[in-house]
């Protein structure tokens, strides 16, 4: 079998597995609790939030572990807007991840969208026009809601560009950094956010397990509450063996960036067979993407049609987000960039990462034609 989706979860690393063991060892653990398997639980968490702060060259005492990435969205977005007592407006943008789109929805702020390029990259001359004119006593504090890596389509945004348009226009920023930590640098100094989401199974880590890093002084308040965990901005008791895995995790996703880098030869490769074989439109092809994200469409060839047929040929890849409880739909990322019907339709995303080989890319472009071979190329000859 052929995974090529990790955009959607990435394979366990060892790395991470040999540390959750390490932390199931120790029996019953409560990082809250005084004695000594809770003081070493308390250590194994620690030791976490400092690798997961130095990946994105934060303090360690900024990192506030969830149960995922769409949790960590979830505390950042209404975190925010409870803090300023609704007096804001959310800036969303049209290519964010449910996560944050429907986090605002719900939010009780007022929700604009910021727009997209037909390259798929955030309208910066259309922010800076929206932040010359902002009417802070109508509209509150403007907060924009911009992802540092698109999930589909793997293109990066100029989130460091927009961060200081609304740093300038004395906003706020909520990056989710969910698919480029690993994949690219990520340093918040650097981008000048306000608030971070990190998910640990995008990186090979363990599912459910997720950070926010929160600027210190930035408006946020808790959404749950209880034992007053991790500075009471997020109440439970941690998941230690989690935390653990994602701690190595990271560490081992940024040791291997140069390795991730080198899988671009490998997918423009494999774009190239497929536009010349198959006659794909790649998406984002000359926009800045994720090394080992590739979005493709043949029109008339529907996404869950190429899914299926992959699967059968033992290729794993999605169609649009494949967070989405299952469901093929049409991509509202390419609609937001302009795509057609027919292309958005027919749009399938693979995605490769820290245990991908050479052959893996070669093998995606052998099933994809012999499926296409077998219905629209075939309808074409």
């Amino acid at each position: 079998m052929i995974y090529a989706d990790h955009n959607a979860t990435s394979p366990l690393r060892p790395e991470a597995r040999d540390a959750m063991l390490a932390v199931f060892d120790l029996g019953a653990t409560n990082p809250s609790s005084v004695h000594a398997r809770g003081r070493a639980a308390r250590g194994a968490v620690e030791a976490a939030r400092v690798q997961v702060g130095g990946a994105i060259g934060s303090r360690a005492a900024d990192i506030i572990f969830t149960g995922g990435g769409t949790e960590a969205d979830a505390l950042a977005v209404q975190g925010v807007v409870d803090a300023l007592a609704g007096a804001c407006t959310l800036i969303v943008s049209s290519i964010e991840h449910e996560a944050i789109a429907k986090s605002a929805g719900h939010s009780g702020a007022v929700v604009q969208t910021a727009y997209v390029t037909p390259a798929g990259t955030l309208d910066l001359d259309d922010l800076r026009a929206r932040m010359a004119d902002w009417d802070k006593d109508a509209l509150g504090t403007p907060v924009l809601c911009v992802m540092l890596a698109n999930n589909e389509t793997g293109i990066i945004q100029p989130v460091a560009e927009a961060a200081a348009i609304m740093r300038d226009a004395g906003g706020l920023t909520v990056c989710d950094a969910v698919q480029a930590l690993g994949k690219i640098p990520v340093n918040v100094g650097m981008l000048g956010v306000d608030y971070l989401s990190l998910s640990a199974h995008k990186i090979g880590g363990p599912q459910g397990v997720g950070a926010l890093w929160h600027r210190s002084g930035a408006p946020l308040k808790a959404i749950l509450y209880g034992g007053g965990q991790e500075r009471s901005l997020r109440s439970g008791t941690e998941n230690v063996a989690g935390i653990a895995g994602f701690g190595a995790a990271v560490e081992a996703a940024v040791r291997d960036l140069p390795k991730y880098a080198a899988l671009a030869k490998h997918r423009d490769a494999m774009e190239a067979r497929l536009k010349a074989d198959g006659g794909i439109v790649v998406i984002g092809e000359g926009s800045p993407r994720l090394a080992g994200t590739s979005n493709f469409a043949r029109a008339g060839f529907r996404a869950e049609t190429q899914v299926m047929a992959l699967d059968l040929a033992g290729v794993c890849v999605s169609a649009g987000s494949a967070c989405s409880s299952g469901k093929v739909k049409r991509s509202v990322v390419l609609m937001a960039m302009g795509a057609s019907d027919a292309l958005a339709e027919s749009a399938i995303r693979t995605s490769f990462g820290w245990n991908s080989v050479p052959a893996d890319f070669d093998g995606v472009a052998d099933a994809w034609l012999e499926a296409a071979r077998r219905t629209v190329l075939k309808e074409n000859v």
